[in-house]
């Protein structure tokens, strides 16, 4: 049983500069949520609500945003607001979020190795707090009901076109069943002509405790940086792993034409504003570029 969960939100978010200087990008908005709420919720719909948060310096209003503000709690009450209130209350009451600061931003893997004490020796579910995972059953609900079945490690995987598999994490591996694969390699963003698959990491796993003394033998790369696929590599000469395609759609909330898409597919799922969009977007695409510019 999976009862804790790890969801680094330490990085700079580079792609998206100049908005992430200020704003965490894991607090950019998709409608009237932060990312993080997504993230933190998909959890707590797995059925886990021991949560740890890896965060660094200008990562404060993420910590802030699952606190209780009672100020602002009065004012919704004063004000008879009460769908907001309750909204606002729901959150600080979610999860036992816990966190632990990154001082230095050397790599995902260096974020994850700060978990070690929270986490002892269980296995944990490893959420990246910048990436959504619209579905129906939760992803990592998804991950845990294959770690039941095969135990190991369990890593989450999407299907991309070929001509981009040089971005991702791609795994090598041959199937056991419908969407499962049991794991031979991990290869980081191979070349189009190297890459074993098209199946890459989804920024969801499911880990067993070994994976810490695993991080510990990992050379930082060039830039400084603890890579975790490097200590994944490691990991899969110790224990079976596996891989399971996603049901769902994945969000890079950090990739700028992601964010677009993200907001209007949850756009367009919202119970108000689905009908009223969908008319914008058709009345959008029925009118002539220039006359859209005014021209």
């Amino acid at each position: 049983m999976i009862k804790k969960a790890v969801i680094p939100v330490a990085g700079f978010g580079t792609r998206f500069l100049p908005a992430s200087k200020a704003i965490p990008k894991e607090m950019f908005p998709v409608l009237d949520k932060p990312t993080i709420q997504y993230v933190v919720e998909e959890a707590v719909a797995s059925g886990i609500r021991d949560i740890l948060m890896i965060i660094s310096r200008g990562k404060r209003s993420v910590e802030e945003h699952f606190d209780r503000n009672p100020e602002l709690e009065r004012l919704l009450e004063h004000k008879g607001q009460q769908q907001e209130l309750e909204q606002i209350r729901q959150i600080s009451g979610l999860a036992n979020i816990e966190f632990v600061w990154q001082k230095e931003m050397n790599g995902l893997g260096d974020a994850v190795k700060l978990a070690r004490n929270h986490i002892g020796e269980e296995p944990f579910a490893l959420l990246l707090g910048d990436t959504i995972i619209q579905s129906r059953i939760p992803a990592t609900r998804q991950l845990m009901d294959v770690y039941a079945k095969h135990g190991g490690c369990v890593i989450g995987l999407e299907a991309v076109p070929q001509d981009k598999v040089s971005r991702y994490g791609i795994i090598k591996g041959h199937r056991l069943e419908d969407g499962v694969y049991l794991l031979e390699d991990l290869i980081e963003k191979p070349t189009v002509d190297n890459a074993p698959s098209n199946l890459a990491i989804a920024g969801r796993y499911v880990l067993t405790a070994e994976i810490f003394k695993c991080l510990e033998r990992v050379t930082p790369d060039q830039k400084g940086e603890t890579q975790l696929t490097h200590a994944l590599q490691i990991l899969l000469g110790k224990t079976p792993m596996h891989g399971m395609l996603l049901e769902g759609y994945r969000h890079d909330i950090g990739n700028k034409l992601d964010f677009l898409k993200a907001n209007l597919l949850f756009g367009l799922e919202h119970p108000e504003l689905g009908r009223p969009l969908r008319e914008f977007l058709h009345e959008l695409t029925a009118r002539a570029d220039d006359d859209w510019l005014g021209g």
